[in-house]
């Protein structure tokens, strides 16, 4: 499994990627989902499972928290206030939808994300950003808190 810089690096490696609402191929198009199965695939080694087909609106028509139950399935959930650089965040428009938008932090202040008209980018993860945060994820076999260096 990869550490946290490299989560970090795949992700920075998608940057400029275009929108593409279902895509997630690095340089070509993807969504903000596209996004972190291309970053899982690098990370992992592992393949992906096909994903159903979703329209934009996906999250409010079920009115499910169903992007937060498809991670629970690949990512460890942590409270999103603790997570860290390489952790995932999900992120609700509205306080009574569902999470519908995902990103992987960065640095404490950062996020990669995939953003509908916009290309993979590097954010500050704002106040905005911060109070829609409703989850948080982290990769499986990375350490849930990031040493200094030369500690143990």
């Amino acid at each position: 499994m990869a550490g946290r810089p490299d989560i970090v690096a795949a992700a920075r490696g998608w940057i400029g990627t275009p929108y593409r609402h279902q895509g997630s191929l690095k340089g070509v198009g993807c969504d903000c989902l596209g996004l972190l199965t291309g970053v899982w695939r690098e990370a992992t080694g592992e393949a992906t499972p096909v994903l159903p087909a979703y329209t934009p609106d996906w999250a409010e028509a079920l009115g499910r928290e169903t992007f937060a139950e498809g991670m629970r399935r690949y990512l460890i959930e942590i409270p999103a206030g603790e997570a860290r650089e390489g952790d995932v965040l999900l992120f609700r428009w509205r306080a009574h939808l569902p999470a519908k938008h995902a990103g992987i932090l960065t640095g404490l202040g950062t996020m990669v994300h995939a953003q509908e008209h916009c290309a993979v980018a590097e954010v500050a993860l704002s106040g905005w950003w911060r109070r829609r945060a409703a989850f948080g994820f982290g990769f499986a076999g990375v350490p849930l808190a990031t040493l200094p260096p030369g500690a143990q």
